[in-house]
C-alpha cells in the first residue's frame, strides 16, 4: 500500500468539524481601503459593520440554513469585537434577530433554545495593538448590546490586551493561535463555528496545516473574504488519553502570557 495517498481511521471523538467565518465588511474596512492612516482614527473604535456588511451577514444567513448547516452547529466562538459579535449573531442567532440587517435587532434573547450557543473569546480577537478599530469595549456594555452572548471566558471588565503603541507580531499571532486550538480541543462540541478577523482564520489555518500537503496548505490559507465561511475536519492526533484533564481558556490564556514573554526574549 502507498502511505502516501493512504486513508487512516481516527475516533470520532478524536475528530471536530470546524466552520472558519470571517465577519462581514466593517466600517475600517471602508475607511481602510480609501487610506491605511484611517486605520489609526480612534472615530473608528471597535468598528461597526458597514451597510454592505450588514447585508452580507444577512445573505450567509440564509445560505446556512439552506444548507442545513444551522441545525448542526453546536457551538459558536467570536472574537468580542463588535463586528465579529454582529456576524455571529447575524448568522447564527434566532430568526428575531436577523430581520433585514438591522444592527439594533441583532442580538437574541438570553438562553434560546433555537440556536446555538454563542461564546466570547479573547483568544480568537483580531490582531491586537495600536489601531482603535482593533480594542474591545468593556464587558458589561457588551452585555448590554449582546445579551445572548456568553462572557464567562473573559479575562476582565476592560481591555488589558491592547496596547496603543505595540502592534501584535506575527509569531505571538501565531502562538495566541496554538493556545487558542489547545483550548477549543477541550471542548466537548464536534461541530463549532469560529468567527473571527482575516488574519487570525489564517494562522488558525496556518497551525492546523503543519501536517498537510504544502499544495493544500497553501490554497488553505489564502485570504478570507469578508463574510466568507470556511470548513475544516480536524483530527486531534496527539497521543495524550481522551480522558486527560481539561484546561480552561483563563488556564490557556496564562500559558498565553508565558508564551508571549518567550516570544519577546
Amino acid at each position: 500500500m502507498n502511505t502516501a495517498t493512504a486513508q487512516f481511521p481516527y475516533p470520532w471523538q478524536r475528530c471536530k468539524i470546524i466552520h472558519l467565518v470571517r465577519h462581514g465588511q466593517a466600517m475600517h474596512n471602508v475607511e481602510g481601503d480609501k487610506d491605511r492612516n484611517a486605520l489609526l482614527s480612534p472615530h473608528l473604535f471597535d468598528a461597526q459593520l458597514s451597510p454592505l456588511g450588514l447585508q452580507q451577514v444577512c445573505k450567509l444567513r440564509k445560505e446556512v440554513h439552506a444548507r442545513g448547516l444551522f441545525r448542526r452547529i453546536e457551538l459558536v466562538v467570536t472574537s468580542p469585537l463588535y463586528r465579529t459579535m454582529q456576524t455571529a449573531i447575524g448568522v447564527f442567532g434566532n430568526e428575531s434577530s436577523a430581520d433585514g440587517g438591522n444592527t439594533d435587532n441583532f442580538s437574541a434573547k438570553p438562553g434560546d433554545l433555537d440556536c446555538p450557543q454563542i461564546m466570547a473569546v479573547e483568544l480568537c480577537r483580531d490582531r491586537l495593538g495600536v489601531r482603535p478599530c482593533d480594542m474591545r469595549r468593556r464587558v458589561s456594555e457588551c452585555e448590554a448590546l449582546f445579551p445572548s452572548i456568553d462572557f464567562s471566558m473573559m479575562d476582565g471588565e476592560d481591555d488589558s490586551m491592547w496596547n496603543p503603541d505595540i502592534r501584535e507580531p506575527e509569531e505571538e499571532i501565531a502562538a495566541r493561535m496554538v493556545l487558542f486550538m489547545n483550548w477549543l480541543w477541550t471542548r466537548p462540541e464536534q461541530e463549532i463555528v469560529i468567527v473571527s478577523h482575516g488574519i487570525i482564520l489564517q494562522q488558525i489555518l496556518k497551525v492546523l496545516g503543519n501536517d498537510c500537503h504544502q499544495a493544500v496548505s497553501s490554497a488553505l490559507c489564502q485570504r478570507f473574504d469578508n463574510c466568507e465561511l470556511r470548513s475544516v475536519l480536524i483530527v486531534d492526533k496527539s497521543p495524550r488519553a481522551v480522558d486527560s484533564t481539561l484546561c480552561s481558556s483563563r488556564d490557556v490564556a496564562k500559558q498565553q502570557h508565558v508564551l508571549r514573554e518567550e516570544v519577546s526574549n
